[in-house]
């Protein structure tokens, strides 16, 4: 088969239009290097789904504080919260942590 009778086939008229190349180098660009490409935008969309499941575990922390906040309106119960977590105490009080031994034994 020559060159000729090569470039007569119906594909390769079709392939070597011009403006089948042009749209092919336009797609080819558009997709990966510019500025707004299918990458760009695959990352950015990660990023976006990264941010919203952060949104979400930050507003049920904000709910968790606010029910820690309205059970600590109460005296008693600050108290109690203070003892526990920051091991405060009162005056001529002692107060003794124990700690239990989470390994199991051999």
């Amino acid at each position: 088969m020559t060159f000729k009778q090569f470039a007569n086939k119906p594909i390769i008229k079709f392939i070597t239009n011009r403006y089948v190349i042009i749209l092919s180098v336009f797609i080819v660009w558009m997709a990966f290097f510019d500025e707004n490409s299918f990458l760009n935008h695959r990352e950015l969309d990660k990023e976006i789904h990264k941010l919203k499941n952060e949104k979400e575990y930050f507003k049920s922390q904000i709910e968790q504080d606010k029910e820690l906040i309205k059970k600590l309106e109460d005296k008693e119960k600050l108290e109690k919260f203070a003892r526990e977590q920051y091991h405060m105490k009162k005056e001529n009080e002692e107060i003794y942590i124990i700690e239990y031994d989470t390994l199991p034994k051999k």
